[in-house]
């Protein structure tokens, strides 16, 4: 094949040498418009395994590459004037420059022709003269800049501005320090990569940056203003840039996040920067480059197809390792964006914060990685939920809302069984909640309890409007407090325009096909539009009368028992439709802004609040986000959190979606988590978070760093009622109280999990 590489970085560089190595008869031309040894950044970084994966593709370069590492284990993060050191995190540095020095010289070796200084205006002049054109021309790609329709590049330009930089202070660790100025916050990511020098990266929000005017600074002033900032870190070095076509402000760049639809058209393909890139907090763009390269060499070596059909298996072969990467890169970009959520902190926990805020790394991880470091974070943790000083696993520390202290940190989520009759639960609902309760969980939220028989979703939920109900859900509490820790919530709500529809499993949010009864909604608008039962508009009579209905149900619960209620104004049924402006389309003073279409929940909430007892706490559950263009948003959540938070809600229950049948929500591992990281850090109120949470280290790690007080289980109660005993017996913590009868069971639940380990090591 003839083929021409458009852009000499790491990226064409190394395909290049890839292909050459794989056929020497392949015809391959490098073309670039910088000179050989024009680059811009100092740096880069590998992880210990991204270079075992490498040397595979071709030793000698990784020899090379290896003769020339700085490599260390800590991360050091300074904060309020104190240093915390982690371990075991495995980095190599070097200079990037060193890196296209020893590819070019590789390239060379193995007949690569390299043309520098050379303008690329066009690429479909090589498309016609090559047999392959790589587009491997960074985050600006003309390659791609041409043929943008086709390509489909989402391109988000983060607010953040940053200034690369190096020195000769020779750091002993991978550096993030956090600096408070009258401006604001100013973060550093720094690293040491050779003998001699190391990079250096300051960052700040942009309104930081314009309050302190750096937008009007010359070069020298900027450089200057970073030295003094950081100058405790660097002992009187100075700061350099070899930015040499950036001049004045514009050294300050933004973060340009690149996502393509497309990678390849025609015999044209995108690789690195081109087509995708990696925020430098996780430091990994160089290597999804090199990656890149060689998933597109080996698909191109192969005799299976035409090019375009190779082409389309590398980018199928590459786009979800991209997606993946790029997913814990964005988390953690966005995690120093937001830096200002976070400097409430404590040292410790901001650490663990940011050592965790790409969730590829958790708290089991950590520990694998450095024992003192996350028995330290434990300790210290312990000691501010009023624990002895010893490693404790967070999951596993008390917390206080009010008069109710709950033994963990696990609750079982609210989850609809669809199994009562007129609304009474029955010796299912025994089984189902003292099995759970029995079963470790510290808080038990009731299915959403119904506060009238036209409230329900289906014929078989349940309800909290008669006495043979509230009697029901008293048996229920009262077996619960008499054989464990575990505390009871009653969830409390209103199906609203999503009720009278027929049982889960018999047809989801489809409607009666008999016994309907009619609906009431802030608007006359059907969930499901073709099939739904349209309903009423409510007047101010139906809001009384709901209001009068939500108050009845906190004093039921409130005889029944239960330690906590919980207002249900999520996931679009009634309060929550009056929340969303999807389906709030009221003309009164209840409709039209955000505040204004809070005002109806509040005042159910309000009128609830003084009928529960003052030492007892209540939480509200909202949806975060819609997942719809034009509803409601996280910071939107934010604000309707700050409502309920000022009108006494003790703990934000932060869920998302099912507003909308439009919905289009992004779905993954704690995928919900930010929106509770959002709201607690930024209005200091306790958060419960939920959403595909199914493993203790999700739990363990989410409540350490921070993101939430409480982490609520739905599916993995489901399967296994015991799961927190069993997360306790798995990470060796005794001191979880067992049900008496079931003590045997723990003794060899522990045993069995104890021989299995010596096993593993000694296999």
């Amino acid at each position: 094949m003839r083929i021409a590489c458009l852009g000499g970085g790491p990226a064409g560089l190394y395909f290049a040498i890839l292909m050459k190595k794989a056929n020497p008869a392949h015809d391959i031309t490098v073309i670039d418009r910088n000179a050989a040894d024009n680059t811009f950044g100092w740096g880069i970084v590998f992880s210990d395994k991204t270079m075992d994966g490498f040397r595979d593709a071709d030793e000698q370069v990784v020899n090379e590459i290896e003769a020339n590492f700085h490599h260390w284990d800590d991360i050091d993060v300074h904060f309020k004037g104190r240093k915390i050191t982690s371990g075991g995190h495995g980095f190599c540095g070097m200079a990037r420059l060193r890196l296209l020095q020893i590819f070019q010289k590789r390239a060379a070796e193995l007949g690569v022709k390299m043309l520098w200084q050379q303008e690329v205006s066009d690429p479909d002049i090589y498309a016609r003269e090559y047999d392959l054109v790589v587009g491997a021309d960074g985050v600006f790609s003309t390659t791609r800049a041409k043929h943008e329709a086709h390509f489909n590049p989402r391109i988000d330009l983060r607010t953040n501005r940053f200034i690369w930089l190096g020195t000769k202070k020779k750091l002993d660790a991978f550096t993030f320090a956090f600096k408070e100025t009258e401006f604001g916050w100013f973060n550093l990511h720094a690293y040491r990569f050779n003998e001699e020098m190391s990079t250096f990266i300051v960052e700040t929000p942009e309104t930081t940056w314009l309050k302190a005017g750096m937008d009007k600074f010359e070069a020298d002033q900027s450089i200057a203003f970073c030295e003094n900032l950081f100058a405790d870190l660097l002992d009187g070095n100075k700061l350099i840039s070899n930015a040499r076509h950036l001049r004045g402000s514009a050294m300050w760049l933004k973060f340009n996040r690149v996502l393509c639809e497309r990678w390849h058209k025609d015999n044209m393909v995108l690789i690195g920067d081109a087509a995708h890139t990696a925020h430098f907090a996780i430091g990994s763009g160089t290597k999804l480059a090199m990656e890149d390269a060689i998933s597109l060499a080996k698909v191109l070596n192969s005799s299976e197809g035409t090019v375009p059909e190779r082409l389309a298996r590398y980018q199928a072969e590459r786009e979800v390792e991209a997606l993946k990467l790029q997913s814990a890169a964005r988390n953690r970009m966005t995690w120093f964006e937001d830096i200002e959520r976070y400097v409430h902190m404590e040292p410790e926990q901001l650490t663990f914060s940011l050592l965790t805020s790409s969730q590829r790394v958790g708290h089991a991880n950590q520990k694998l990685r450095d024992p003192q470091y996350v028995e330290s974070v434990d300790t210290w943790f312990a000691q501010t939920c009023g624990q002895p000083a010893k490693p404790t696993p967070p999951m596993f520390t008390p917390f206080k809302l009010r008069g109710m202290t709950l033994t963990n940190r696990v609750v079982v989520s609210p989850m609809c069984t669809y199994s009562a009759t007129d609304g009474l639960p029955d010796d299912f609902h025994l089984q189902h909640y003292t099995a759970r309760a029995l079963g470790g969980a510290a808080l038990v939220v009731t299915e959403m309890t119904c506060v009238s028989a036209d409230a329900r979703i289906t014929p078989g939920c349940a309800g909290i409007w008669n006495d043979e109900q509230t009697n029901s859900w008293k048996r229920i509490v009262s077996f619960v407090h008499a054989n464990s820790a575990a505390k009871m919530a009653m969830q409390i709500g209103h199906a609203g325009r999503k009720g009278s529809t027929k049982l889960a499993w018999d047809g989801i949010d489809q409607p009666l096909t008999e016994g309907n009864w009619p609906l009431i909604a802030p608007s006359a608008l059907p969930y499901v539009t073709g099939a739904s039962q349209v309903p009423r508009e409510m007047t101010r009579a139906d809001m009384d009368r709901v209001k009068a209905d939500f108050v009845a149900a906190a004093q039921r619960a409130e005889a029944a028992g239960f330690d906590m209620i919980e207002f249900h104004a999520a996931h679009g049924y009634l309060l929550s439709s009056f929340i969303s402006p999807l389906t709030n389309q009221r003309g009164d003073e209840y409709g039209g802004s955000l505040e204004d279409r809070c005002r109806y929940p509040l005042e159910v909430f309000n009128a609830m609040r003084a009928a529960w007892p003052a030492d007892k706490p209540m939480s509200v559950r909202i949806s975060a986000h819609d997942w719809v263009p034009s509803g409601t948003t996280p910071n939107d959540a934010t604000e309707v959190s700050r409502l309920f938070k000022d009108a006494g809600a003790d703990i934000i229950h932060v869920s998302s979606g099912q507003v909308s049948k439009d919905e289009k929500p992004v779905y993954g591992r704690m995928f919900q988590v930010p929106f509770s990281d959002k709201i607690r850090n930024e209005l200091q109120v306790p958060t419960i978070t939920v959403g595909n949470i199914f493993e203790a280290d999700h739990v363990n790690t989410i409540i350490a760093a921070g993101r939430a007080d409480l982490c609520a289980l739905a599916r993995p109660h489901l399967a296994d009622p015991a799961w927190t005993l069993h997360a306790a017996a798995e990470q060796g913590y005794a001191d979880i109280a067992w049900p008496k009868q079931y003590v045997g069971g723990k003794i060899q639940l522990e045993r069995n999990l104890e021989r299995a380990g010596q096993l593993a090591l000694n296999a």
